[in-house]
């Protein structure tokens, strides 16, 4: 099963997507395209897993606290265990040509962590790419890509594009570049917030296919925003919590979430995956691991 996390466009306008995906945690301000203005809370929090909001203390938290997620076995378990879920496949790396459009309103979808030309990360992709690589095979769809950005349109990409991704995804240059925006957009500010927030590897985990899934957005059900309704059901180790009991109330939120876009939406990457490890208090990750998503099981020894 393919990359469906791009479905939250069909919960906002697909305009409005683009817009909050652009901005950075001070300069969003959702009164254009989502009535009330975000929360200073919601923002402050996307400051902080970016590292932008240069507080001391964070810097402190994330020196002393153990490499966690970010330890090369556990990431590139971490990369195994969402590929799993957005590829039904181990082979992560696999996926650097991988390139289509799934129906799901995000127009293509491409590359290890599902980058969609409907949503800019796969716009910033090419776009940081190209300013290390200059003339590469995708340049030349960068005025397109800008004019599709934010809507499932194939404007000025057909038909062309999927077979220029594939090219440059044999390029290591180019499958670095994939792997060093994954980590911009996704696992480093997810990893962050979680060592701040307390939790452990698998908590670290949690967060990171959350962010994934329903992007680094602080809008609609927004990774931040779906930390923001669990820290309302119960608090964060670094609060006081209990690690299991705000898992548990993050991955309830988050289920929650993935059923309001569609009351048939398979769940089966929090209900059979990350909540059997949690049930197992596996809070370290540890392998052995033995999971299923939608209906295939996999493990890890």
């Amino acid at each position: 099963m393919k990359r469906i996390g791009c479905l939250v466009l069909a919960a906002v306008p697909v305009v409005a997507m683009g817009v909050f995906y652009v901005l950075g945690p001070d300069d969003a301000d959702s009164g254009a395209a989502n009535g009330p203005s975000v929360s200073q809370e919601l923002k402050d929090a996307k400051a902080r897993a970016s590292g932008a909001s240069k507080r001391s203390e964070d810097e402190q938290v994330i020196a002393d606290a153990p490499p966690g997620l970010a330890a090369p076995a556990a990431k590139e378990l971490a990369q195994q265990i969402v590929s799993s879920a957005e590829n039904s496949t181990l082979d992560w790396r696999g996926a650097y040509g991988s390139v289509e459009d799934i129906g799901d309103g995000c127009g293509y979808t491409a590359g290890i962590i599902g980058f969609c030309t409907g949503t800019h990360d796969l716009l910033a992709l090419v776009e940081n790419y190209t300013r290390a690589h200059p003339g590469n095979g995708l340049e030349k769809y960068l005025p397109a890509l800008r004019k599709v950005d934010g809507s499932d349109s194939h404007e000025g990409l057909d038909p062309g594009f999927p077979a220029a991704w594939k090219a440059e995804a044999r390029l290591p240059a180019f499958r670095e570049a994939q792997d060093t925006e994954r980590d911009r957009v996704y696992f480093d500010p997810a990893v962050r917030l979680a060592k701040l927030d307390g939790l452990g590897t698998l908590g670290q985990f949690v967060y990171y296919d959350a962010m994934v899934f329903h992007g680094p957005g602080i809008e609609a059900d927004g990774f931040y925003v779906l930390r923001d309704r669990a820290r309302e059901k119960a608090k964060p180790p670094a609060e006081g919590g209990d690690e299991k009991a705000y898992l548990d109330a993050f991955l309830d939120v988050r289920r929650t979430a993935m059923k309001q876009r569609r009351a048939t939406l398979d769940t089966s990457r929090i209900d059979t995956a990350q909540r059997r490890f949690l049930a197992d208090g596996n809070l370290d990750l540890r392998t052995p691991l033995v999971w299923s998503v939608y209906g295939e099981t996999y493990r890890l020894p």
